[in-house]
């Protein structure tokens, strides 16, 4: 095979999605995900059960992920994972399946960071954002502004002192009985509603950092008393009332996005995690750009939620740097 040709199957499976990809000389080939139904009964996911579905799922996803891409198992170059952060039960099936097709196969391991991965997305297509950039990360189990000074280096500025605003997208949707995922709905409904029909406390927290814990409580009580009131409150409302609490939350992430971007003096901006997809947050940071002279970044939509093709691009820049694991590496849930 010619040496010049670098191909890496990259595993994701921290939570409820598996996922696979291949990657040849930082283009990807294939990049394939098997969601998990089973979570939808139970209004969020079930560890055990995640667990399970990784098992049946991964043989048959890494074999069309290689299939689709064109590529032999034995022109395989490394095998990447997930290393954490995520499901303790989760990462152990994707880490362990990369431990025994890399053993078998006898290439190296790369194992990568979830939320580095997230970032370093922005690297799988063009644009890409020139270093320094300031990249706000938002998803189910993390929100945070990370000042991402090379591929390899990566200071976190500001994260939340409690909840995520994910989580806090998904809370306020189970509060309106909404199915689970709940934050998808609540964006797909704030498109018709309007953004200042209620009004929600702004959390006042120090520095750069977020926190949500005390806006989920305030919206809580709102919708329960407005029910009391009126059991018809929810049905009445549904539009308005997802529209005023996704305005809260985006508004609280940016006003500390501007804050680190006048503090850093850093105008390369870019946003990432499952929470990057939604349209609410997408527009401010596209419409605060404009106003304050960003070049902002965008993912498209697959390389939002939790995907193999992120995994795959980190891994292709550490195996530019011979950066490999060893067979006695472990996932790390945090």
């Amino acid at each position: 095979m010619n040496e010049a040709i670098i191909n890496i199957l990259a595993i994701e499976s921290s939570c409820d999605d598996t996922a696979a990809a291949v990657i040849q000389n930082g283009k990807v080939m294939c990049n394939l995900v098997a969601g998990q139904k089973i979570h939808e009964l139970w209004g969020g996911v079930v560890p055990e059960l995640a667990s399970r579905a990784h098992q049946q799922n991964i043989l048959p996803l890494v074999d069309a992920a290689l299939k689709n891409s064109g590529i032999k198992k034995e022109e395989l170059n490394a095998i990447a994972f997930t290393s954490g952060p995520g499901l303790i039960g989760s990462l152990l099936v994707g880490v362990s399946f990369a431990k025994s097709f890399a053993l078998g196969l006898n290439i190296p391991l790369i194992e990568v960071d979830h939320m580095h991965a997230h970032i370093l997305a922005h690297f799988i297509d063009e644009p890409k954002p020139e270093f320094p950039f300031l990249c706000l990360t938002v998803s189910g189990g993390h929100t945070m502004i990370t000042m991402v000074k090379s591929h390899f280096e990566f200071e976190v500025i500001g994260k939340t002192t409690d909840d995520a605003a994910g989580e806090a997208f998904d809370k306020a949707a189970k509060i309106l009985g909404l199915p689970y995922p709940g934050g998808p709905l609540i964006d797909q409904y704030a498109k018709l509603g309007n953004p200042r029909a209620y009004a929600f406390p702004q959390p006042n927290i120090p520095d750069l950092n977020f926190s949500f814990s005390g806006l989920k409580t305030a919206y809580l009580y709102f919708v329960r008393d407005e029910v009391k009131r009126d059991a018809n409150f929810i049905n009445k409302n549904l539009n308005d009332i997802c529209a005023s609490v996704q305005h809260s939350i985006i508004s609280h992430l940016m006003k500390k996005l501007i804050k680190a971007a006048n503090e850093t003096g850093i105008k390369q901006i870019a946003i990432a995690g499952g929470v990057s997809a939604n349209s609410g947050l997408r527009n401010a940071i596209e419409t605060e750009g404009k106003k304050l002279g960003w070049k902002t970044f965008i993912p498209k939509m697959e390389y939002c939620t939790d995907n193999a093709a992120m995994i795959a691009i980190s891994a292709h820049y550490k195996f530019l740097k011979n950066e490999f694991a060893s067979q006695n590496c472990q996932p790390h849930a945090r």
